[in-house]
């Protein structure tokens, strides 16, 4: 084995193949540590399972970045659980060191007291879609939830859309299996519940549902459904926020959910050991605050509360954190702090929980965009595809400045990269993976490409 530079990446998704398939493009000898079987990240766990052709190629995409002769996979490994961070960051002799472990941790819902009803009335988003998409596998052994008619969802992002999108089609689904009709998931979500209902000669009202309804703190047109640039002026400003309101309207009247803005949770409802809704107070927005406007209390109850505000990294022993993101020494370059030769990538390094912050920190979400992931384009699933193009875009810039870094140091000497891949070796070995990432993936292949 000649001299070589040897990276480290922990996470193998969307920022961390990408980040492997560049260092391998330069010669780099690459090590993927993932914790899960498989590496899709949030497409497999946190993209609900509608969007087939987008998690096909995206899957396709990642695959085609790590099954490389110099891309060394090792799945099923926690790095703070079976590999202490410090060790691998600063004795296996890695020359970096690339956090890419995407944002798995959901915010917690700002009031107090509300994670004692986890389970118990209250959900949070990233468990929730997980179900969403795994329950139905033999295998899974993870929670089990179940849906309720008249929910409360927390949000106003994209993601929050998605919840409440479950929400709606599979109550619809248990409904009109009540009937003893039987509808597939995907036709609701791709033709609309209205549609659908109309096909069977049936309304929403006589199905007897309340419907979910969606609750956020500011206005429907500060809701993030597509990005307005810093530089805007007031008209191109308000011409976008007027495209917010009328892309919230469209997946409304497709999906039949409530929206209630301007309200801000200040408070639970608890009967027994569960919770029952939440009290909210009516805010307004004045110069991009938040206000509070004082006795305008309204408690709504609800049979289940779904929290979905954001998701951020989960805290790795051994990295330093301020507040909810890494704490870095040297932001531009993405270096955490105590360490010379350890760097952030992706959501590591944005705090954002979602897809399109893994490859490229200032993507913009256009209109388009955001129609066809909602699921109100014209026709999304032939435009999921130009979507994903958009989403996906080019390789993280960090990414780069951490590669152009790297060129500034000493390759490893031969011995030094046969400890590593011994290492490496024995990982895998001790997790059942044989070294062929093809075979491994062809045995775990997810349903929806079996």
């Amino acid at each position: 084995m000649s001299s070589r530079y040897v990276i480290a990446i922990v996470g193998g998704a969307t920022a961390g193949a990408e980040a492997a398939a560049l260092f391998a493009d330069r010669e780099a000898i690459v090590v993927v540590f993932e914790q899960n079987r498989r590496p899709y990240g949030k497409i497999e766990d946190g993209l609900p399972r509608w969007h087939v052709k987008l998690r096909q190629k995206e899957y396709e995409t990642v695959n085609r970045k790590l099954d490389r002769p110099d891309v060394h996979f090792v799945p099923r490994t926690t790095i703070g659980r079976d590999i202490d961070f410090r060790a691998l960051a600063t004795e296996w002799g890695f020359t970096a060191t690339i956090l890419a472990v995407g944002a798995w941790r959901d915010r917690p819902l700002p009031v107090e007291g509300a994670d004692r009803y986890v389970g118990l009335g209250l959900i949070y988003q990233n468990p929730f879609i997980h179900w969403f998409n795994h329950s139905a596998e033999g295998t899974y052994q993870g929670p089990q939830y179940s849906v309720e008619d008249g929910a409360i969802v927390v949000g106003g992002g994209l993601a929050s859309i998605d919840v409440i999108k479950v929400l709606q089609i599979e109550t619809t689904r248990l409904a009109l299996a009540r009937r003893g009709i039987a509808e597939e998931m995907l036709h609701l979500e791709h033709a609309g519940i209205p549609d659908v209902l109309a096909t069977h000669g049936l309304s929403w009202e006589s199905l007897g549902l309340q419907g979910a309804t969606l609750f956020y703190r500011r206005r429907i047109e500060d809701m993030p459904l597509t990005g307005i640039p810093e530089d805007a002026d007031a008209a191109q400003r308000r011409k976008l926020e007027t495209t917010r309101q009328r892309i919230l309207e469209k997946a409304m009247q497709k999906y039949l959910f409530h929206v209630r803005p301007q309200h801000a949770p200040v408070g639970l409802l608890v009967e027994g050991n569960r919770l029952a809704g939440l009290r909210f107070q009516r805010t307004r927005v004045t110069e991009g605050k938040v206000i509070p406007i004082e006795g305008a209390i309204e408690d709504i109850r609800a049979p289940l509360v779904i929290s979905s505000i954001g998701s951020i990294a989960a805290p790795l022993p051994g990295v330093p954190q301020r507040g909810e993101t890494y704490e870095f020494t040297d932001p531009e370059l993405g270096r955490i702090a105590g360490y010379d030769t350890v760097f952030g990538a992706g959501n590591a390094v944005t705090g954002k929980g979602n897809i399109i912050a893994s490859r490229k920190h200032s993507i913009l979400v256009g209109t388009h965009v955001a129609e066809r992931f909602l699921g109100i384009g014209e026709d999304h699933h032939v435009g999921e595809e130009a979507a994903l193009d958009v989403i996906t875009g080019p390789v993280d810039e960090s990414v780069e400045r951490i590669a152009s870094w790297v060129r500034t140091r000493p390759p490893l000497d031969a011995a030094q990269v046969d400890a590593i891949l011994r290492r490496v070796r024995a990982r895998q070995q001790a997790v059942g993976y044989t070294g062929s990432y093809q075979d491994w993936m062809t045995r775990l292949a997810p349903p929806d490409l079996g």
